[in-house]
């Protein structure tokens, strides 16, 4: 990856590390020696299991957990090599959108005071023109002034989600991390939100990282996906590509699950069953982490972490046997 970079990169993560001690001598690798980069204005997905670290990667990016190893790069810096006034100003480029709406809001403060949160902290707007803002911020998001004197109790789950949606675009951001931001949404609200994602992203010219289980909406909204399994990322490339020829054997056992709603297409897809046993990243063994239950896994698998290296052309995959 490294000679092949494009020169349009807005962040880069170079071998970054996140470990939780668990006990005394024990140690989580959450997420352990992942690189990859985000071109400005693109949409990167990043897919796997619950527990693969995912949302642990995202929240490492925007420096809201300390690295334990690797550099985030964003505008030629590491952020976790600056100072407390460098990250909260980039904290003003970079902001998160999260999982469950409801937990992220406080109940005790207005939709327009949340709304104003980052508004408020770097000084941005005062008086008419914060509440200028306010009222800009809930028409992008498809809901209306008045609701900025009311409280999250008084609104739907996904009427929620559009005023987290809001806060994290107020003060103009850059990049946004959407940690899951419609998994706890009811399936027919979830398309109208990613939606809405897709049509601010083109409106304000944001990069996203977008973390999410449904495989399905990740490809709708995705330019390139990455696929991580306990900590590691295994395969990533252009989203058509990576979905429609999936080349490493956890790939292509995740997207045989997706179902398909057309049950004469759906009757003839064959499932790829998933056997062994699953590596714990709790002291992880060295070696590949899906060698156990791999078919294909050789010595080799079980001795050595694979490096995530180029099988076709911006398709890379990290594994011995291809």
């Amino acid at each position: 990856m490294e000679d092949k970079k494009p020169n349009d990169i807005l962040l880069e993560v170079k071998n970054l590390k996140k470990y939780f001690k668990v006990g005394r001598k024990a140690t989580l690798n959450a997420v352990d020696d992942v690189s990859f980069y985000i071109r400005k204005g693109e949409t990167l997905g990043l897919v796997g299991e619950s527990g693969c670290g995912k949302t642990t990667c995202g929240k490492t990016i925007l420096g809201l957990y300390s690295a334990t190893g690797g550099e985030v790069i964003y505008e030629g810096r590491d952020i976790h090599s600056l100072n407390p006034k460098e990250l909260r100003s980039f904290s003003k480029k970079a902001q998160i959108i999260f999982q469950d709406p409801y937990a992220s809001l406080n109940p005790r403060m207005t939709v327009g005071d949340i709304i104003a949160e980052g508004i408020d902290i770097h000084g941005l707007y005062k008086g008419k023109e914060r509440t200028d803002k306010i009222q800009e911020m809930l028409d992008k998001v498809g809901l209306n002034s008045e609701h900025a004197q009311r409280f999250p109790h008084e609104f739907s789950g996904g009427q929620r989600q559009r005023i987290g949606i809001a806060r994290a675009l107020a003060i103009n951001p850059e990049f946004i991390v959407c940690d899951e931001p419609i998994s706890a949404l009811d399936v027919s609200i979830q398309a109208q939100v990613v939606n809405l994602l897709i049509d601010l992203q083109k409106e304000m010219g944001l990069t996203y990282l977008f973390i999410a289980h449904d495989l399905s909406m990740v490809r709708h909204i995705s330019d390139r996906v990455g696929v991580m399994y306990l900590g590691t990322l295994v395969e990533l490339g252009g989203s058509n590509d990576l979905y429609e020829r999936p080349l490493h054997p956890y790939t292509q056992a995740l997207l045989s699950a997706i179902p398909i709603a057309d049950p004469i297409v759906g009757k003839s897809k064959v499932q790829i069953p998933l056997e062994g046993e699953v590596t714990s990243p709790i002291n992880p063994k060295p070696g590949c982490r899906f060698a156990p239950r791999c078919k294909y896994a050789k010595k080799i698998c079980s001795e050595e972490l694979p490096k995530l290296r180029e099988i076709e052309k911006d398709h890379y995959v990290a594994c011995h046997i291809l």
